[in-house]
């Protein structure tokens, strides 16, 4: 009985013990390149490959079978609690770039644009210049 009595009371201190201790640090994942808005309206059609790189750095993803094309991706995860998934490519057409389409669009898109896909180009660019 006693034995019995003795095992009952420590179950139950573990158990205590137990519910009392501090929960798991969940950690914040951040994985790919980090985009920002800033850097999406610094890009402009007719840029070098070099000068995209220096402004967005250099892509995570590099396709095999198309070499004009350059991807950045960028998540966040908060286990539990938040999950995002940012995601730009980039176009280039005789090394230079065309255009991109993701989930960013310029500043000056955005204001004008708010219910098209996200697509910027050389052309686009080029009928505000005319219009100026």
């Amino acid at each position: 009985m006693r034995p019995l009595i003795l095992a009952l009371l420590a179950a139950a201190l573990a158990a205590q013990v137990g519910c009392s201790l501090p929960r798991v640090h969940k950690v914040a994942v951040q994985q790919g390149n980090v985009i920002t808005q800033e850097m999406i309206d610094r890009l402009k059609p007719g840029m070098t490959r070099s000068q995209v790189a220096y402004v967005m750095g250099e892509p995570v993803l590099r396709h095999a079978f198309e070499k004009d094309r350059w991807d950045y991706i960028y998540t966040l995860q908060i286990p539990g609690y938040y999950s995002d998934q940012k995601r730009v490519s980039l176009y280039f057409e005789n090394d230079v770039l065309a255009y991109f389409t993701g989930d960013y669009a310029p500043s000056s898109a955005k204001a004008t644009e708010e219910h098209e896909p996200t697509t910027a180009s050389a052309s686009a660019d080029a009928e505000t210049d005319d219009e100026s």
